[in-house]
């Protein structure tokens, strides 16, 4: 009986990183020291969803295949003393979806090797993953183009004691966002209550959905930034960035048991108010050429902004715009009855808004505008340590190509322990040009995660295009 040496497989030009409808190939190198007979060597290349209720368990409760080709590379014979190479190669499909490793289930790629040996005689096997990227490109995504926006009122409640309302509008400046993007946010919140609120804070939180009996759901805050407070009877705006780091995409498509889901959560502390706006994240950022025609976005897009800015002053454009239109329907269709206009002109109703603005202004006075207790005045730089951004390279489940910048600076090259230099990356730049080659790095330890979710968050889907 020989002894086997060396028994390894190996990928032509040492590529990891696959797209669906791709072929992949290879050799396997087997090295014996003497004589070794088979029946045959074989080779398969599969790929698989496996999910489970248990944090990294790999006996999984439910699977779902996308393809298991075997070729065999070799009949029955006996390896010669030396080293031999057999090569390989299979066509991945092109409803393949992305490669994904999370708590609770994964998406699996790999080659593997056997070597049958007669009866009583020992059998060899090897295993090789590798990683399927399908891009995702959020120009293709529906009802992708402008703000997203949410308001919400709470009660505010002392000591039992109903005390006022508490009312937060908040918005992100688009709907999807690639890695190393930034997301604007911005809130407005309004306290008629006799307190201060606590501290406000934005959060980009990742919801995965494992599709078992009971559906098992993964919540993970990615980052979070944080501002001061709100005085009692003040009215605050407040903005704020968030850098999406590395991320798997959204969407898996072609898996029906895994589902990857990403919002912005703004809340407040205290009391618990808290709204949320759906986002995407991709792999191809949107491009402002193929946006589709403004005639009809205007009076959409800008409503968000009139809204969060000035609720009153969007009412009294509304009337006086249409009060000429009155006017003139007026005039054209009837012009023996000039005496009805006469009653009803448009500036009568204006004492109202007059008697009314002591007591609920349409915004803000200008000493409110100094930010947040415990911040600083309203602008585009972050200086205060409140509002630096929270991150963990552990803090998401990971993707092919993810790059996680912990000590270089952004958008640098770095070294991952597993694969060869020069791996592709997945992730398109900012810009939407192609990116230079970032090495491959393994997926983070989810040995210290926490259990999954009793009961998902359900959040408001409400967003104005």
């Amino acid at each position: 009986m020989g002894k086997l040496q060396e028994f390894e497989i190996a990928f032509d030009k040492n590529k990891v990183v696959y797209s669906p409808g791709e072929s992949i190939s290879g050799t396997v190198a087997v090295k014996v020291g003497q004589a070794l007979p088979c029946k045959a060597i074989k080779v398969n290349c599969n790929g698989f969803c496996g999910i489970t209720t248990k944090v990294n368990d790999t006996a999984w409760t439910m699977e779902e295949q996308y393809f298991n080709s075997t070729v065999s590379v070799a009949d029955k014979g006996t390896l010669k003393q030396g080293e031999h190479t057999f090569p390989f190669k299979f066509l991945i499909p092109a409803t393949a979806p992305t490669s994904f490793e999370g708590n609770y289930g994964r998406i699996i790629y790999r080659v593997r090797a056997f070597i049958d040996t007669p009866r009583f005689s020992k059998d060899y096997n090897r295993e090789k993953p590798f990683y399927l990227l399908r891009p995702l490109n959020l120009n293709e995504v529906p009802d992708i183009w402008g703000t997203c926006s949410s308001a919400v009122t709470q009660q505010f409640t002392y000591m039992l004691v109903k005390t006022g309302t508490v009312v937060l509008k908040a918005q992100t400046d688009i709907k999807g966002y690639t890695p190393g993007q930034i997301i604007q946010v911005m809130a407005n919140i309004h306290n008629q209550s006799g307190k201060s609120t606590g501290n406000m804070a934005a959060s980009l939180m990742q919801r995965v959905t494992y599709e078992t009996k009971k559906p098992t759901y993964d919540l993970r805050t990615i980052a979070e930034v944080e501002g001061g407070v709100v005085k009692a009877g003040k009215e605050v705006q407040w903005k704020e960035q968030i850098i999406v780091p590395p991320l798997p995409q959204s969407s898996l498509v072609g898996c029906e048991l895994i589902k990857i889901e990403y919002y912005v959560k703004v809340s407040l502390k205290s009391p618990d108010v808290m709204l949320t706006l759906p986002i995407h994240v991709g792999n191809v950022s949107l491009d402002k050429k193929l946006r589709p025609s403004k005639k009809a976005a205007p009076p959409s897009s800008a409503a968000p902004e009139d809204t969060l800015a000035s609720p009153s002053a969007s009412a009294s454009a509304s009337s006086s715009a249409s009060a000429p239109n009155t006017s003139t329907s007026a005039s054209v269709t009837t012009p023996t009855t000039p005496p009805r206009p006469a009653p009803k002109p448009a500036p009568r109703p204006t004492p109202r808004p007059r008697m009314s603005c002591h007591s609920s202004p349409s915004a803000p006075p200008a000493e409110y505008h100094q930010g947040a207790e415990g911040g600083t005045p309203m602008n585009d730089g972050f200086p205060n340590k409140r509002q630096s951004q929270m991150v963990s390279p552990n803090a998401f489940s990971y993707a092919p190509g993810l790059f996680f910048p912990q000590n270089q600076q952004h958008g640098g090259p770095g070294t991952g322990p597993m694969g060869p230099a020069g791996a592709p990356s997945p992730y398109a730049p900012e810009n939407g040009t192609s990116s230079a080659p970032t090495p491959l790095i393994l997926p983070p330890d989810y040995g210290a995660s926490s259990y999954p979710q009793e009961a998902p968050p359900s959040y408001d889907e409400s967003c104005n295009t």
